[in-house]
C-alpha cells in the first residue's frame, strides 16, 4: 500500500489500483507480468516494482507508462526505494545484492552507485536531515547515510533479525525507531548514538510498518497479527504506551456467537486462542478477552513476558449468558484437546478464576465436547467425549452431579442445552440417541432414536424447538414438549457447520461446507432462501434483535454481516421450487460488480409482492362479502326513522326584508304604519311531473337484463348509489312509481344471480329486505312475482343454513378451548 494527499493505493497480484475516499476505485493500473512489492508516490506519478525487479513509472490520472526500467536480478534485485527529499525527479534504489542506485527518472541516468554494506536493503527512509537517509539491512544494522557526499555518519545494531521499517520522530526529539521480525521495536537516540529504549512484544508478528505522525509524539504501528496500534511517548524515560489499537483475530475463527439481548455484540473464538469482543455500533466499543491462560496467578506473580508456554489452546465452542455477568463469570468455553472448560467474565474483559472439570477422570484422552450454560447463568452444563454429562455451578465452580448412573451417553456427547426454566437437560451422543433428562434428579425422562448421528445441536429456549443437524446432511426439529420430530429440512450437500434460529423462532438458518446459507421457515415448512458463498460458511449466529446475520468463513479472519432484507422492504416468503439453482454471492471486499447483481435479484420477489392483486372472488365455494362500507347497506331498512328523527320540527323561516322607507300612519301624531297580512299565500313552485317522469338508469338495465340474463351493469350501478338513492331506486320498481312486474321480476332475478355466484352476500341480503319492506303487500298479487320469491326463498335458506352449520360448528369450538382444562 502506499498514499499521497489524495489517494490510497493498493496492489493485488501485477495490478494495482487507486482508491478515492478510500471506498471507490478511480483508477487500475495493469503491465506488470509479475507480483508487485513495491508503489512509491511521486507527485502526478507513481512508481510500481515487482519481484521481477521491473520499475515502471505511471501517470495517474492518464494511466499510462512513463518510463520502464529493467534490472537483472541476479546483479540489483530491487529490494526498497525512495524518493529523496528536495531531489527533484530523483529515486534511491535498495536492492538485496546490498548496493544503492540514485537515478534521474525524467532523463532516464543512472546518476550515482553506492557501493552498500554487502548485506541486502530491507528499508529506506528520509531522516529529518537533507540529504540524510537511513537504511536497514538484512543483518539488523541501521546505517545513517549522507547520499550527497557518500558518508557513513552513524551506525545501529539490533540483534532481532532484519530490520522491516525505519521512522523519525518529528516533534523535536532526535529519536529514530526501527521495527523488527520478532514484533519487537528499538528506540534510538540519534544524538547521543545508542539504545534508550525497547518496546518489546509490540505485534506478535513481524512489525509491518512504523510511521512517527507528522510532529506529534505518536508512533502508528502494524503487523500481520491484524492489529493497528498507536503508541504515545509521554513518559519521562521516553518509552511509549498504547494509546488506541484497532484489532481483530490474527487466525480463522472457530466460533461466533451474539452475546446479551440488544444485538450490538459479537463474542468470537479463533484458533490464536483468544476471544474477543467485537460491536455492530462502532469499532471503538471492540474489547479482547484475551488468551487464556493455564495459569494466571503464576504469570502475574513470575511477571513472565512470554506467556506462550501457559497459553491454552483455541477455544471450539463456548455459551454465553448476561444474566449475572456483574456477580461472577458468564461464559464457558471448551478448547481444542482439553478436559477441562475455563470461565470468562465479560465485564471485567478477563479469562476467570475456575477450570470446570470432574476430578475422578484421570485419562488424557478424553475431552470436553459439548457446553451450555443456564438461562438464569447460575449452572453449567458440560458434555465429553466418554458420554459423560456434568452440572457444575458458575458462582463457586463446584461439581453438582452427573446425568446418568455411570454417563449419559455411550458415544460421545455431541449437545447439550437446557431449556428457560430449568426444567429439561436434553443430550444427544454420537452413537444417534436424543435423552431428555430433569434437570434437578438428573432421572432420564425420554429417549429418542435419531436416523443418523447428530453433528449438532441447538434450543430455541422462548418457543422450545430444538434444531439437530445429522451426519447424513439433513436437518430435524423437534418440539421438546411433546418430544416428536415436528420438521424434517434436506438439500444441504455437505456438512452442517452451524445453525441459528430467528428471534421469533420463525426460521432456521443453517450453514454447511457446501458453501450455501439456507433459511428454512418453520411453520410451513419449505426452503424460503438460499445463496452460495465463494468460501464455505463455518459460523452463522443471529442477532437477537433479527436485523444482522453474521457469519464467519473458512481462512477468513473477519465477521461478515448480513443485513435482513424483511425488516426493510416487502419480501416474498414464498416457497423456492425444487430446481432453484441459488446464486453465487461474494463476501464484500472480494468483487465490486456483484453487489449491484445481488440487489437486482433481491428487488425482483418486492416487485411482484407490489404488483399482485387479490381476485375478487377465492373459490367459487366461498361466501364472498362487497368491498363496500358499512353505510351503503346497513341502514337501508331504517332509513324511514333515520329520516324521521333528522327531520326538522318546522321549517326555517326566512326573514323578512325590511323596506328602505318605513311607512306610516297620517296624523297629526306619527305612528308606524302595520304590516299587511298576506291572506293569498302563494302555492308550491315544485312541479310534480306525474307520468312525465323518465326511467332511470337501473330501471333499464333490469329491462335488458330480463332480456339478456346479464345483470352485472345494473348491480354495479346500485352499488355506487347512496342508502337513500337505493330506496328511491327500489321504491320507483313498482307500477305506481313509474316502473312495471317485469322490472320487479328483473330485480328478484338479480338477486338470485347474486346468491347463486356467492358474491356481495350482504348487499343481496340488504336489497332483498329492502324491497320486501317495501312491496311486501303487492307481491301476492301477482303469480309472476309470487313464483319468484318461492324459488329465492328456498336459496336464501340453503345458504343461510350451510353458514349457521359452520358458524355453529367455530363457536362450539371457541367455547370449547374457553373452558376446557387443557
Amino acid at each position: 500500500m502506499a498514499a499521497d494527499g489524495r489517494l490510497v493505493f493498493a496492489a493485488y497480484g501485477n495490478v494495482f489500483s487507486a482508491f478515492a475516499r478510500n471506498k471507490e476505485v478511480v483508477h487500475t493500473f495493469k503491465g506488470h507480468k509479475a507480483e508487485i512489492q513495491l508503489l512509491q508516490p511521486f507527485g502526478d506519478h507513481i512508481i510500481s516494482v515487482d519481484t521481477d525487479s521491473i520499475l515502471i513509472i505511471w501517470h495517474i490520472y492518464s494511466e499510462e507508462e512513463y518510463l520502464q526500467l529493467a534490472f537483472d536480478k541476479l546483479v540489483f534485485k530491487i529490494s526498497a526505494i525512495l524518493h529523496p527529499s528536495t531531489y527533484l525527479n530523483k529515486i534511491l534504489l535498495g536492492s538485496e545484492q546490498g548496493s544503492l542506485q540514485l537515478w534521474n527518472v525524467k532523463t532516464n541516468k543512472l546518476l550515482y552507485t553506492f557501493p552498500g554494506w554487502k548485506v541486502g536493503v530491507t528499508a529506506l527512509q528520509q531522516a529529518p536531515a537533507v540529504d540524510v537517509v537511513a537504511v536497514g539491512l538484512m543483518s539488523g544494522q541501521i546505517i545513517i547515510h549522507n547520499i550527497k557526499f557518500d558518508e557513513t555518519l552513524m551506525k545501529f545494531r539490533q540483534d532481532w533479525g532484519p530490520i522491516t521499517s525505519i521512522s523519525f520522530r518529528t516533534d523535536g526529539h532526535p529519536v529514530m525507531a526501527a521495527g523488527s521480525p520478532c514484533g519487537h521495536i528499538g528506540l534510538w537516540d540519534l544524538e547521543d548514538k545508542k539504545l534508550i529504549n525497547q518496546m518489546r512484544n509490540v505485534h506478535s508478528t513481524a512489525i509491518a510498518g512504523l510511521t512517527f505522525l507528522h510532529r506529534e509524539p505518536l508512533l502508528v504501528t502494524n503487523g500481520a497479527d491484524n492489529a493497528v496500534r498507536i503508541w504515545i511517548f509521554d513518559g519521562p524515560a521516553g518509552e511509549g504506551r498504547l494509546l488506541r489499537f484497532r484489532m481483530g483475530h490474527s487466525a480463522p475463527l472457530t466460533s461466533i456467537r451474539y452475546y446479551g439481548q440488544n444485538g450490538q455484540q459479537i463474542l468470537s473464538a479463533s484458533q490464536d486462542g483468544t476471544l474477543q469482543s467485537f460491536s455492530t455500533v462502532h469499532e471503538k466499543f471492540n474489547k479482547s478477552l484475551g488468551h487464556g491462560l493455564i495459569n494466571k496467578k503464576r504469570v502475574k506473580r513470575k511477571g513472565l513476558q512470554n506467556t506462550m508456554s501457559v497459553r491454552l489452546p483455541p477455544i471450539t465452542k463456548f455459551a454465553a449468558e448476561a444474566a449475572r455477568e456483574s456477580d461472577w463469570d458468564g461464559i464457558i468455553a471448551c478448547h481444542q484437546g482439553k478436559l477441562s472448560c475455563s470461565t470468562w467474565n465479560y465485564q471485567r474483559s478477563t479469562i476467570g478464576s475456575y477450570f470446570l472439570k470432574p476430578k475422578e477422570l484421570k485419562r488424557d484422552d478424553i475431552t470436553a465436547t459439548a457446553v451450555d450454560i443456564t438461562s438464569c447463568g447460575n449452572f453449567a452444563v458440560i458434555g465429553l467425549s466418554s458420554g459423560t454429562v456434568d452440572l457444575y455451578n458458575m458462582q463457586s465452580g463446584i461439581h453438582r452431579g452427573s446425568f446418568g448412573k455411570d454417563q449419559a451417553h455411550k458415544g460421545s456427547v455431541r449437545g447439550v442445552a437446557v431449556d428457560g426454566l430449568n426444567q429439561l437437560t436434553i443430550t444427544t451422543g454420537s452413537e444417534g440417541l436424543l435423552k431428555f433428562w430433569n434437570f434437578k434428579s438428573k432421572g432420564l425422562i425420554h429417549s429418542v432414536s435419531l436416523d443418523s448421528s447428530p453433528n449438532m445441536m441447538l434450543l430455541h429456549r422462548d418457543s422450545g424447538i430444538l434444531g439437530l443437524a445429522l451426519d447424513d446432511f439433513s436437518i430435524s426439529v423437534l418440539d421438546i414438549e411433546t418430544r416428536k420430530i415436528v420438521r424434517e429440512f434436506s438439500g444441504h450437500q455437505g456438512q452442517i457447520n452451524d445453525m441459528t434460529f430467528s428471534p421469533d423462532g420463525r426460521w432456521l438458518i443453517s450453514a454447511a461446507m457446501d458453501c450455501s446459507i439456507r433459511t428454512w421457515d418453520l411453520p410451513s415448512g419449505c426452503l424460503v432462501d438460499c445463496f452460495l458463498l465463494d468460501s464455505a460458511p463455518l459460523n452463522v449466529t443471529m442477532s437477537p434483535t433479527g436485523d444482522f446475520l453474521a457469519t464467519s468463513h473458512v481462512d477468513h479472519l473477519g465477521i461478515y454481516l448480513w443485513s435482513n432484507i424483511s425488516l426493510y422492504s416487502v419480501v416474498s416468503l414464498r416457497p423456492l421450487p425444487t430446481d432453484y439453482v441459488p446464486s453465487v454471492v461474494m463476501l464484500p471486499g472480494i468483487c465490486q460488480t456483484q453487489d449491484v447483481e445481488v440487489s437486482e435479484e433481491n428487488a425482483e420477489p418486492s416487485d411482484e409482492m407490489l404488483e399482485y392483486s387479490s381476485p375478487e372472488q377465492l373459490s367459487e365455494q366461498l361466501v364472498t362479502l362487497s368491498l363496500l362500507p358499512e353505510s351503503r347497506w346497513k341502514n337501508l331498512l331504517n332509513l324511514d326513522v333515520i329520516k324521521k328523527k333528522n327531520k326538522p320540527k318546522e321549517p326555517p323561516k326566512v326573514p323578512k326584508s325590511a323596506p328602505f322607507f318605513i311607512p306610516t300612519v297620517p296624523g297629526l301624531v306619527p305612528r308606524y304604519a302595520a304590516p299587511e297580512q298576506n291572506n293569498n299565500p302563494q302555492q308550491s313552485k315544485v312541479v310534480n311531473l306525474g307520468i312525465l317522469a323518465q326511467k332511470s338508469d337501473f330501471c333499464l338495465k333490469l329491462e335488458e337484463g330480463l332480456l339478456n340474463n346479464k345483470y352485472e351493469t345494473a348491480l354495479n350501478l346500485l352499488k355506487e348509489l347512496g342508502p337513500s338513492g337505493i330506496e328511491t331506486e327500489l321504491r320507483n320498481l313498482s307500477p305506481d312509481g313509474g316502473g312495471s312486474i317485469e322490472v320487479m321480476q328483473s330485480f328478484l332475478k338479480m338477486i338470485e344471480m347474486m346468491l347463486e355466484r356467492k358474491r356481495d352476500f350482504e348487499l343481496a341480503q340488504a336489497y332483498l329486505a329492502l324491497f320486501l319492506k317495501l312491496h311486501l303487500k303487492m307481491l301476492p298479487s301477482e303469480p309472476v312475482l309470487l313464483e319468484e320469491m318461492t324459488k329465492l326463498s328456498s336459496q336464501v335458506e340453503e345458504n343461510w343454513i350451510h353458514l349457521q352449520s359452520l358458524f355453529n360448528q367455530s363457536m362450539c369450538i371457541l367455547n370449547y378451548i374457553k373452558s376446557a382444562l387443557l
